[in-house]
């Protein structure tokens, strides 16, 4: 079956997607699903067929290449309506990325958009994208811990009726001034007494309603930290006074998740997430050339040490054989604990003072390997070329190269971090020319002065 037939194939399913479904009973992620697999010629047709209600849900729910793509079907006042259906933090994530596209028509848009929602955007975008206030919706349930139970109720439930309020997990119970008080759940709301206020409930309930909160200007990934380690659903936002400003809920913190383990992966093989998210072809090869110059740099280094023993290697051919070996292992044995170190220190699983034991079972492990494999190469060694010390040279190299790099593996994300630097940036490219460099100029440095 051709591209184009598969493609035809899609747009059947999308259409009956569309028909058998009421537009709030869509999911934007399943819409996203069937588009990404339509051929790019088709894709443009897709677009006018998704009501506009969500079709801004959907295009935040596709890859950023799709993004173009999506706005360029819609005209000013499609789009203008595609933001007033969102929840304030996907709003703020909408005019980012449309100024990004096309600053004149984001203009455009904005400028035709309701002033309180012009507020809350501009409010949000004033905040650093590790900030927690980034990421937060500023719609939130709250009410006063004087109001009677039953008022609070029945407001919940006219809100609810008309759609203004969506995914409430908490009622948030604040002070006249507006600070955050207590955190109410709604199951735990239903067993109060409806004629009683919600201050009195709580005095008298065996419950604890302390809220766990955030700050505005916290780092979002704290944030993550909590929502990791309270089992939260969602997380109030405060200022400095107390003053609650909005709420973050647990899917935004699973798309925070996943963007950062998809960062950490590309920065540990010195690629850009945000380059590679683009069909820009230069620019995400300009940013993999930086890394990939870093490197060619670092093997240099190594070779200029192969070069030092040149004589060394002449005199005795066996040495070229074996000399990658040690350079392998230790690189490989670096990885496995530069991964896990920088996979803990993404998940909050070393404190600050924790390097001293983090270093030290590293080291332990890369020994216990380093004498096993050590002792396994040396007799292979031996056996393959006939020379006992030519097994010890490389056993010896063996060791000391993948005590380094256990070490090395260790130390330079704690270090990193330490300088409050991403540890897995640029790790990588220093741990590969640490485990070559020591490597080689062991193995050839100890094969110089026992076999010469």
């Amino acid at each position: 079956m051709s591209k184009l037939a598969e493609s035809k194939l899609v747009m059947d399913k999308l259409q009956k997607y569309l028909d058998s479904h009421e537009t709030s009973e869509m999911h934007a992620s399943d819409i996203a699903k069937i588009l990404k697999k339509l051929d790019d010629s088709l894709f443009a047709d897709a677009i006018p067929l998704i009501p506009k209600d969500i079709i801004g849900d959907v295009a935040l729910a596709l890859p950023d290449r799709y993004f173009d793509d999506v706005v360029r079907s819609l005209n000013a006042d499609e789009l203008r309506h595609a933001i007033t259906q969102l929840e304030s933090d996907d709003q703020a994530e909408f005019m980012q990325e449309l100024e990004e596209l096309d600053k004149q028509i984001a203009a455009e848009v904005f400028s035709t958009l309701h002033e309180d929602d012009k507020k809350e955007i501009l409010r949000l975008q004033n905040y650093e994208e590790f900030e927690a206030g980034a990421h937060m919706q500023i719609e939130v349930f709250t009410a006063n811990k004087n109001e009677v139970v039953q008022d609070v109720v029945t407001r919940f439930s006219q809100l609810r009726k008309l759609n203004e309020l969506e995914n409430v997990q908490k009622l948030f119970i604040t002070e006249r001034d507006k600070k955050l008080r207590y955190s109410v759940g709604l199951d735990d709301l239903l067993t109060f007494d409806f004629s009683k206020t919600l201050k009195e409930n709580i005095k008298n309930s065996d419950e604890n309603f302390e809220p766990i909160k955030a700050y505005d200007r916290e780092n979002i990934k704290d944030v993550v930290h909590y929502f990791e380690e309270y089992d939260l659903s969602v997380i109030p936002i405060i200022n400095r006074y107390g003053v609650l400003l909005g709420r973050i809920t647990s899917d935004d913190i699973y798309d925070l998740i996943n963007e950062h383990a998809t960062e950490q992966m590309y920065n540990l093989a010195g690629v850009d997430d945000d380059a590679e998210e683009d069909d820009e072809i230069l620019k995400a090869g300009r940013k993999r050339a930086v890394w990939l110059g870093v490197n060619l740099f670092t093997a240099i280094a190594a070779s200029f040490v192969i070069g030092i023993f040149s004589d060394t290697l002449q005199t005795m051919v066996a040495l070229a054989v074996l000399m990658p070996i040690v350079a392998s292992m230790g690189g490989n044995a670096g990885t496995q604990s530069l991964t896990v170190v920088v996979r803990q220190l993404a998940l909050g699983d070393i404190s600050s003072n924790d390097a001293t034991r983090i270093i030290k079972k590293e080291v332990i492990i890369a020994l216990v390997n380093g004498l096993l494999f050590a002792l396994l190469i040396g007799i292979i060694a031996y056996v393959w070329f006939d020379i006992a010390m030519l097994g010890i040279v490389i056993a010896l190299s063996m060791i000391i190269n993948l005590l380094m790099a256990g070490f090395f593996g260790a130390m330079i994300p704690l270090f990193l971090k330490r300088m409050d630097i991403d540890p897995a940036i640029g790790s990588t490219v220093i741990l590969t020319t640490v485990t070559d460099v020591v490597g080689f100029f062991s193995f050839l440095g100890l094969a110089t002065i026992i076999l010469l």
